[in-house]
Order: C-alpha cells, then structure tokens, then sequence
C-alpha cells in the first residue's frame, strides 16, 4: 500500500482536543452545499490542513463565496450555513433613498 504524496499535513488537532484529517472534507466533485460540508471546509482552512488557494481549486469556490461561510461562522456559529437560517443572520441592508 501506497501513500500519496501531498502538501501539506494529513491531520491537525482542533482547539477542542479532535483530531480533523483530510478524510473529514468533502468530496472534489461536492455539489451539495449543506452547513456541515461548509463548516468543514472553513475548518480546514482556518486551522491549516489546507489553503485557502487549495480549497478553492478544488471545490471551485470564489474568495466572496468562502469569505461569506468564514464571517458567518466566525459572527454567528455554524448554525449561520444553513440556508434556512440565511434571513436570521443576513446583514440588516440600508434603507434604500
């Protein structure tokens, strides 16, 4: 058996003691966006078991679209991927003139 060579590390250790690993993301080919798989992939990110560069080649993500998942976890948990909770965590818009 063979490992593949890859940049980067296979696992990192998550500030509540779990261990995340390459394993744990979302298939290449994702095109089903639940808050589970984005959250997944804002982890992977934020805690260096991939870059940003690399998540965004591999599931065709924008920098706006990542972005949106990063602030809202960061504003308002995980539970702020979910589509149903899109109008609760939305950003108030100015009134228009």
């Amino acid at each position: 058996m063979f490992i593949k060579k890859i940049d980067g590390p296979r696992a990192v250790t998550l500030p509540d003691g779990s261990i995340m690993t390459r394993a744990d993301l979302p298939p290449d080919d994702t095109r089903r966006w639940v808050a589970s798989r984005k959250a997944a992939v804002v982890r992977a990110v934020r805690y260096g078991l991939i870059t940003l560069d690399e998540a965004k080649s591999r599931y065709g993500l924008s920098e706006e679209e990542f972005e949106s998942w990063a602030n809202a976890v960061a504003e308002h948990g995980e539970q702020a991927l979910k589509t149903t909770a899109l109008q609760k965590y939305r950003s108030p818009q100015p009134p228009s003139e």
